[in-house]
Formats: structure tokens, sequence, C-alpha cells
């Protein structure tokens, strides 16, 4: 599986430059004007990951292969976008479509770069946004619940909405949902204020160590836990530079990963994901699953057949893969088990699935 995280904002804040820098592409069109992106951008990108090249190389592998996650550049979104100011609930609509939410916030000054309000005021921005998803989220409740309408929502989705309803009218926070309802039945709502969210305070290059006044306030009140302090405009920078020129230019600012690595690294976390990985000649290859995710469910990520026909999962953790140097010394010294229908699957473990066609 691949996931999908939605870049949003207000106009301005450096989402198409971060689009950029992320994908290692001029795709999106960065410019100084509000509204410059329209149509969002779709950029997939492989996901680094240092225990392949590891796994390749005990394997002699042909060929390695990444898992992807795919980042959406939003459209800017602005204050009355539920009533259609700015570009609307188009934009919004957008938003539905994507597996978590990148919020991109200014934490800036500049005289060069236009800013949609008077002031720099990150926690004023986010409420702008998050206050627009909200009312959107409210008149699609408001729809559903409807007499005319109930009668095509089921159950339980219908508790759902009603509960929503209740936060909302009541300014309470929707995550009360994920105590009471898996992923898989809240996604089915299409609700924009529940989806995992990200903060990324984008910064110039004189706070990426230690961040501003700007990005201490933010954090006072969000918190450091799903809150990443970067420099757009410096992502772009490192993307364009070779492979020693990026390692000393890292080295010089005080950053050790690139902002893609740190973005992914939390998407992992609040989406719940996994990887697993197969490893022969042919190709070593990476897996994205969903933690408690079951070996048969995980067989099926590489092919449905895999799943149906699913008899049992040759398995050896990565640790064990590397210190015995591949399957066979594994496998001789007792380190590959043999699991069954109810095993789940762990990260960082190597599979070999054992199926019937």
């Amino acid at each position: 599986m691949s996931f999908k995280c939605g870049i949003v904002g207000l106009p301005n804040v450096g989402k198409s430059t971060l689009f950029n820098a992320l994908t290692n592409s001029s795709k999106a069109q960065a410019a100084n004007f509000p509204f410059c992106t329209i149509d969002p951008n779709v950029g997939v990108v492989p996901v680094p990951d240092r225990r392949l090249n590891n796994l390749a190389k005990i394997s002699k592998s042909k060929k390695i292969i990444n898992t992807t996650i795919s980042f959406v550049d939003i459209a800017g979104l602005v204050k009355g976008a539920s009533k259609g100011e700015g570009l609307g609930n188009k934009f919004l609509s957008h938003i539905r479509e994507v597996d978590a939410i990148i919020h991109m916030i200014r934490c800036f000054d500049s005289d060069d770069i236009q800013n949609v309000n008077p002031t720099v005021d990150p926690l004023r921005d986010l409420e702008i946004i998050e206050t627009e998803m909200m009312l959107a989220d409210l008149e699609s409740i408001q729809k559903r619940l409807e007499k005319n309408n109930k009668k095509n929502v089921d159950d339980e989705q219908l508790k759902i909405l009603e509960i929503a309803k209740n936060c909302i009218d009541n300014n309470k926070e929707l995550s009360i949902l994920n105590e009471q309802f898996d992923k898989k039945t809240l996604n089915q709502t299409g609700l924009l204020s529940i989806k995992p969210r990200i903060f990324v305070c984008n910064v110039d290059e004189k706070s990426i160590q230690n961040g501003n006044r700007y990005t201490e306030d933010f954090i006072n009140k969000y918190g450091e836990k799903n809150t990443l302090i970067v420099s757009a405009d410096i992502e772009n920078q490192i993307n364009e530079l070779e492979k020693e020129e990026r390692k000393n230019y890292m080295e010089m600012i005080g950053q050790n990963q690139t902002g893609l690595d740190l973005l992914i690294q939390k998407g992992y976390k609040i989406l719940e994901l996994d990887t697993y990985f197969t490893s022969g000649p042919e190709e070593t290859r990476a897996w994205t699953i969903e933690k408690n995710c079951t070996a048969p469910k995980a067989a099926g990520e590489i092919h449905t057949d895999f799943e149906k026909g699913f008899i049992r999962a040759e398995t050896i953790s990565y640790e064990d893969f590397v210190a015995n140097e591949g399957w066979v010394n594994s496998k001789t010294n007792g380190k590959m088990r043999l699991e069954g229908k109810d095993y789940i699957v762990k990260d960082g473990d190597v599979l070999n699935f054992r199926f019937n066609t």
C-alpha cells in the first residue's frame, strides 16, 4: 500500500516549494501570488530505507524497489473557503482524498514574500484552516442527517455523524471518535477534521536548528509530537546538490536528516504503518502495511492470490537476516520461523510466502 499526504495551508506559506523539494522536481509551480496552485499536484516519492541496501547486498539482488509515498500540493485556502471564498469548496474536496494532512504554517518574516494576512501568526493561520475544514464537515454532516438522506446512511455511520455534529456544535475535538470507532469505519465518513495531522513550521535558514518565537509559540500549544521545523527553501537547495555536496552542506547547517525523511517518519507513526521486506536474487523490495497486519493480509499486498491461497510465511527478522547473511544461514542457525495465518507481521520482517494458486 502507498499512503497519500495532502499539503494544505494559507496561500504563500511555502506549500509548493516544499512539494518541489519533497518530489525533487519543478512539477509544482511556486510563485509569489495567492492561489498559484489551482489543480492539485501529485508526486509519488520512493521511501528511503537504509535496510533495503543491506538486504540487497546480502541477497545479491539485481534491483531494489522502495515502497512509495504520495504528496499532494493542494491550493491555498482562505477564511470563508467553506462558503466558496477564494477557490472554495473544490479544494476542500481534494483534502478528502488524502490519508493524512500536512499543515504547512508560515513561521518566518519576509518583505519579499507576500502574506495574505497583515502579520505572521502561525496559531491564527492554523485556526483558519481547521475552522474551514470543520465548517465543511458540518455542512456535509447536516446534509446526510436530513430526513430524506438518513435512509442512505447505515446505523453505525449515523451514530458517528451525530457524535461528530455534537462535537462541532460544542467546540470539542473530533478525536474522541478515534476512541470509539476503528479507522476503516471512520474513513468511510469522509470527514476532514478526523484525518491525522502533521504540522510543518516553515522557517528561514537561521531558524532551522533552534526555531524562533513563532515555532516556540506553536509548540507551546500543539506540542512536538506531530510538529516539524523545516525550511522549504533550504530543502529545495539541498535537492539541487550532488550527494557529497549535499552531505557537506547538511553538516554545515546542522541538519542530520532531510525534511522528506522526517516527514515520512512522522507519517508512518501517525498512520500506524510498518514495513516488511522480500529479498532474493531478482529483487529486494519494501512493502508498507498497517500495524497489527496478519501474514495473509501482508501477502495480499503483493497479490490477492497470495492472500487467498496463503499457507504460511517463512519469516526472519531483519537483524537475524543481516547477522546470518541471508536465507540459508538463517535457516541453518534456527533463525527462520514458519508462521501461520494468525501471525502479526512485525516491522522489518523479511518474508517468503507459501501459497496455493
